[in-house]
């Protein structure tokens, strides 16, 4: 069985400050519920960002190790073989951040369209909050209201095209809709 995977290889920040706690909130399909979205914040806690970071932050490492990037997930193909992932930039305006608080939140903030939480459910033990997929637009409009600060959204949205077929491994780079950019990888298994 055919499994895609969803990787976040590095980010740069485009602003002059040089002090960021950032983190992701990710929504992609559920994996068995096409009526349901998954949510989650990666990774566990923010990771920060320092003047020697020039605003730079890969998660790939120096390449010698065979390091990879930050996981966000591994899921089966679609039988479409189309995968959609919002991935949202947020930097936290304290130095410790409970990041489950933030799914606590979401879960208060979308009201009746938040399901639950759930482990294990696309190859990670992060913890997902499942929603219905009429709840995508409102998911944006609730993180506005956490006081952390939005630098963006970009779309992971991927077709697996005749492209998979010669290369398992695809970079691409996006910027968001703020003062950053992203670059990340499908990859086929």
């Amino acid at each position: 069985m055919t499994r895609v995977r969803l990787e976040i290889d590095s980010i740069q920040i485009h602003r002059p400050k040089e002090r960021w706690h950032l983190y992701f909130v990710v929504m992609t399909e559920h994996p068995t519920d096409p009526d349901k979205m998954i949510v989650a914040t990666l990774p566990t806690t923010p990771f920060k960002l320092t003047p020697r970071h020039e605003n730079k932050y890969s998660f790939d490492g120096d390449g010698t190790q065979g390091a990879e990037g930050l996981k966000v997930f591994t899921k089966e193909m679609p039988d479409i073989r189309e995968l959609n992932c919002h991935i949202y930039l947020r930097h936290s305006r304290r130095a410790t951040r409970d990041l489950g608080a933030i799914l606590a939140d979401l879960k208060t903030g979308l009201g009746g369209d938040a399901i639950g939480l759930v482990e294990n459910i696309v190859g990670t033990t992060t913890p997902w909050l499942v929603i219905a997929k009429s709840a995508v637009s409102l998911v944006g409009k609730t993180l506005e209201k956490i006081p952390d600060r939005d630098l963006g959204f970009v779309s992971a949205f991927e077709r697996f095209g005749p492209e998979f077929e010669l290369q398992t491994d695809i970079d691409r780079a996006k910027d968001f809709t703020g003062d950053a950019s992203l670059v990340y990888s499908w990859s086929v298994e």
